[in-house]
């Protein structure tokens, strides 16, 4: 069986043909770097900053609103700037800052609330996760917009 191929290539286009190409070993090891930095500062927050049976889980919570702000800041900078290296974006965005968000972590964590009775406190993080998380995002894209005006 052949590699994977990427849905949003059109073979028929030469350039992105070329996606395909040795070059996506690079992307790949950034990633990977990019990934194991960020997944080693969200794993000393975590332990930093253990939760409490029936807790709510302000590591993950922060972990992922942090995240989520530094994903919009990045996202204005990456479109802002002339020609930003191939790289920046799958290192930064998809490696540091993939790694470093942990919504599968979220999910545990509300499911652990449930089953521990803390329905109430499961439901507040469940809805306030995904709701700043979005919030920040926004609010990180936008206030770096207004900055690099």
């Amino acid at each position: 069986m052949g590699d994977p191929v990427d849905p949003d290539v059109d073979l028929r286009v030469e350039e992105q043909r070329a996606e395909l190409g040795p070059g996506r070993w690079r992307v790949l090891g950034v990633i990977s770097l990019g990934g194991m930095v960020g997944a080693l500062a969200r794993y000393g927050l975590a332990v930093a900053f253990p939760v409490p049976a029936g807790g709510f889980p302000w590591a993950t919570f922060a972990t992922n609103v942090l995240g989520c702000l530094l994903i919009g800041v990045l996202m204005a900078v990456i479109t802002r700037a002339r020609a930003p290296h191939p790289l920046v974006r799958p290192f930064a965005g998809v490696g540091v800052l993939g790694g470093f968000t942990t919504f599968s972590t979220y999910v545990v964590d509300f499911q652990r609330l449930i089953a521990s009775g803390a329905a109430l406190v499961g439901l507040v993080y469940l809805l306030a996760t995904v709701l700043t998380a979005l919030a920040a995002v926004w609010a990180g894209a936008r206030l770096t917009r207004l900055v690099l005006r």
